[in-house]
């Protein structure tokens, strides 16, 4: 209606990422504590006077102040509470696994404004751990794939049989039946990996850092292909970012 009043809001939001939009502005994609996953325009930000251009950079976290609109959303005011992208793109391993982690946390909440509080948490802390480079990139990653996809009901089973439920450490890994299964279940075509490639995505699961850590460089590899191949089978979608995720022995022996 004519005259009508803009609604204001705001939220902490984590910084997915963001294109350009014109000559001077950006739409930035966020995932927000209370708000869930939205976009808005920030007008102005790659002038060199804009006031927040760097506070909306990828992989922040920030306290943001927006006008709502029907498709987009208009960036009002920024706060940053802790910028991890100013760590995260000095290192490449770093910056390739944030944005597998910022395009899964788009790809977990389709629908926009719908609050996953979970999905925005376990975000977060994937940024802060990468930027405190505490752990391999890669475990990071792999990690919060994992976390991700148990709060959206596609954990693979790993310490039962995903078909039978029986317990026990099965050898064969099957990503449409749903991770181990047993002998007898075993469908055709089903991988075999080391049974330490198993136990670090235990390990990963339950954020046993200790036994993640002490990990070879082989087993987190055949460990990744695993995890992901599970969440692109349940995404029923390729992962663009995924195939650039760096995997170097140098970040491994960090």
């Amino acid at each position: 209606m004519p005259g009508m009043q803009r609604k204001f809001f705001r939220d902490d939001a984590v910084v997915l990422r963001v294109h350009k939009l014109g000559e001077a502005d950006h739409i930035v994609s966020m995932l927000g504590r209370n708000s869930g996953r939205m976009r808005a325009v920030a007008k102005g930000v790659r002038r060199t006077s804009s006031k927040f251009g760097a506070r909306l950079a990828p992989f922040g976290h920030i306290d943001v102040q927006l006008i709502e609109g029907r498709n987009l959303h208009t960036v009002t005011q920024v706060v940053g509470i802790d910028l991890y992208g100013r760590n995260i793109v000095r290192d490449y391993q770093s910056y390739t696994a944030a944005c597998a982690i910022s395009e899964t946390a788009e790809r977990l909440t389709p629908e926009e404004h719908e609050p996953s509080l979970r999905i925005f948490q376990l975000t977060l802390g994937a940024l802060r751990a990468l930027s405190d480079a505490e752990h391999a990139a890669t475990l990071v990653l792999d990690a919060y794939l994992l976390r991700t996809m148990g709060v959206s009901g596609w954990a693979p089973a790993l310490t039962e049989c995903a078909l039978c439920g029986a317990a026990g450490e099965h050898r064969a890994f099957s990503v449409a039946a749903g991770g181990c299964v047993c002998r007898s279940c075993r469908p055709a075509g089903s991988a075999h990996p080391s049974p330490a490639a198993i136990t670090l995505m235990r390990a990963l699961a339950k954020g046993d850092w200790r036994s993640a850590d002490a990990s070879e460089s082989s087993v987190r590899n055949e460990a990744s292909g695993l995890i992901s191949a599970h969440l692109q089978w349940h995404l029923e979608h390729t992962m663009r970012t995924l195939p650039y995720v760096s995997r170097s022995t140098r970040m491994e022996q960090r």
